[in-house]
């Protein structure tokens, strides 16, 4: 009798040993972001970094005082409106950032030009944010303070988190100029792509769905040629009313064309639907 192989699990001691790695690395990069791109140039791309930057050259207050001046009081304010589900790693997350931005103030600006520093900040700060993220935390601010208010009106959190950042973006158009706002908005975007990307990666993948008459012919080419799973789901037709077996396919992005062209060869007037998938778990894609 042949055991099958099954992967040990991770001792939950090294998990969080990881996890809380990953929160000082991404507050780490999150404020080189800010003190060698973002602040220089008066890039003030939303949240609590933004409001720094905007009373550093308002008031000359110093941008990490500030920030732990926000950061505390909102993590203490969302544990008392919000639950306590926010853990010791956002915690962390809330102290570090801003200590990070202290130590490295003094360090010398990476570029005088406001679209580089908008750019590469906002690369910066949402590769430091996105692997904080993956260390199942957050840095608090803004994001806290979305929440709360979220709680209290009925707007998505989406809304309520491009709301808050709106206004400082606004904020920061005044304070400074229209031009420096426009940066603050490309930081913001460039910030939100990255992050997407340090979730998603390059693990991008297709869904696809399959309706033929020659169900399982396409079901044994995807087993045998391709060598992906499938599903097959019962469905029926809406015009019909004609029972109908869909098969389901997830397959590689460039594994794709192989699946259409083999389809079309079994039947030409196969159905073929494909859509984007990401962050695929299981049996030939990311194992979690």
């Amino acid at each position: 009798m042949i055991a099958k192989y099954r992967r040990q699990p991770v001792p939950m001691g090294l998990v969080h040993t990881i996890e809380f790695s990953l929160v000082i690395i991404g507050s780490f990069f999150v404020a080189i972001a800010f003190n060698l791109f973002l602040l220089p140039n008066e890039v003030a791309s939303g949240g609590v970094a933004g409001i720094s930057t905007i009373t550093k050259y308002v008031f000359d207050w110093e941008p990490s005082v500030v920030q732990w001046a926000l950061n505390i009081p909102l993590f203490i304010a969302g544990v008392l409106i919000l639950g306590k589900k926010f853990g010791a790693k956002t915690l962390v997350g809330t102290i570090l950032l801003p200590f990070f931005v202290f130590l490295t103030r003094e360090w010398p600006p990476a570029t005088p030009d406001p679209l580089l520093g908008s750019i590469f900040g906002g690369m910066s700060a949402g590769l430091g944010i996105g692997i904080v993220f993956r260390g199942k935390a957050s840095t608090g601010g803004i994001d806290l303070a979305a929440q709360i208010f979220h709680k209290f009106i009925p707007l998505p959190l989406g809304i309520c988190v491009a709301l808050f950042d709106g206004i400082i973006v606004l904020t920061a158009t005044f304070v400074f100029s229209i031009e420096q706002g426009l940066y603050a908005l490309i930081g913001l975007f460039v910030t939100s792509r990255t992050i997407d990307f340090v979730q998603v990666g390059f693990n991008r993948s297709k869904n696809v769905m399959i309706i033929t008459e020659y169900v399982q012919q396409v079901r044994q080419a995807l087993l045998e040629d391709v060598d992906r799973g499938v599903t097959v789901w019962n469905g029926k037709g809406g015009y019909t009313s004609e029972q109908k077996e869909i098969i389901m396919c997830v397959v590689a992005q460039n594994e794709f064309n192989k699946v259409t062209q083999m389809v079309k060869r079994i039947d030409p007037s196969a159905f073929v639907v494909a859509m984007n998938a990401s962050e695929v778990l299981g049996e030939g894609f990311k194992k979690d």
